[in-house]
């Protein structure tokens, strides 16, 4: 078994000896679940951490909905051309870190792609026919993140004319960090936090120990297991395995080709690590767009009759 380690302890967030209990609660958001590991001493409060867990999701998905038609989002997309629109604190730093990785990364992650994930069935529209290259070369030339302005000093983003966001490749990272704050904020420091299978780990378990999290690997692939210890850190995973075809490049509009079956990247923040995620499944085996972050990602390669698992050097410097 492969072990990852985090680079530092923060010995402000370890747990010494604390008799608490582990609470974990459930339930769904953003069309996936949701779950929360907690220690505490007032287990009885867990009823209404659960409630405040919910409600600070409701209210992300109010935001950044592609399938909710009264969203934050879906309201931005049918706003007209030339039109400046004023996001929420949450809406705001999510699109902050996407246009940066967008750029970064030459548009292999793109947040302005809603017309592309319609046209491929991935939408709330629902399944549709295969499209042709006309049909695509019309979604692609509708959309794009550099058809946007990002005003960051006042929150603010300017739609030019039909585009479509679509937040699907790092909403729920940044779910999870919310969530994890929001924990905090009520005194619960030491938590592992999942939105959809990307997960936050703070702190520690009340014997010490990290929050241990085991990559997934896909079915019928023989890997040896690698365990990481979320301590101030987060995991996210892209990749066929988990949905299907669904994965698109950008720049060509339609499903990668490369082989890569599924990516984890663990990095600092939920939100970075989906978006890099993302990135990473699309740009591989040239991630040298990325460099500049010091990606951490284990990526599984197709290889004729087998598959390849590929380790980048920051991750290579993590393992224990």
């Amino acid at each position: 078994m492969h072990i990852v380690l985090p680079p530092r302890i923060d010995p402000d967030a370890v747990a010494s000896g604390d008799p608490a209990a582990v609470v974990t609660l459930g339930g769904e958001t953003m069309g996936t679940m949701w779950r929360v590991l907690y220690a505490t001493r007032d287990v009885h409060g867990a009823q209404g951490v659960g409630a405040a867990v919910q409600a600070r999701l409701d209210d992300l998905v109010a935001q950044m909905s592609h399938w909710a038609p009264d969203s934050v989002l879906a309201r931005f997309n049918r706003s007209a051309a030339g039109s400046w629109s004023a996001l929420p604190p949450d809406f705001a730093a999510v699109m902050d870190t996407a246009l940066r990785i967008a750029g970064l990364s030459d548009g292999a992650f793109d947040p302005a792609i809603g017309h592309l994930v319609d046209l491929w069935g991935h939408g709330p529209k629902g399944p549709q026919p295969a499209p042709d290259a006309a049909a695509i070369v019309r979604a692609r030339a509708a959309g794009g993140w550099h058809r946007l302005r990002w005003d960051a000093g006042a929150a603010r983003l300017w739609q030019p004319g039909g585009v479509a966001l679509d937040l699907s490749g790092i909403a729920k990272g940044y779910a999870a960090d919310a969530v994890a704050d929001m924990l905090a904020g009520l005194g619960l420091r030491h938590c592992l936090v999942e939105v959809g299978g990307e997960l936050v780990g703070r702190g520690t378990r009340p014997d010490g120990d990290p929050w241990w999290v085991d990559l997934e690997t896909p079915p019928g692939i023989t890997l040896a297991p690698m365990r990481v210890a979320l301590h101030q850190m987060a995991v996210a995973g892209s990749g066929t395995y988990r949905k299907g075809e669904h994965g698109l490049d950008p720049r060509t509009g339609r499903p990668p080709t490369n082989g890569v079956i599924a990516v984890h990247v663990i990095a600092q923040t939920g939100m970075l690590a989906d978006a890099l995620a993302t990135a990473v499944a699309v740009l591989f085996p040239n991630l040298s767009a990325l460099a500049p972050l010091q990606v951490a990602a284990r990526i599984l390669v197709r290889r004729g009759g087998g598959v390849e698992e590929v380790l980048t050097k920051p991750l290579k410097v993590m393992l224990g």
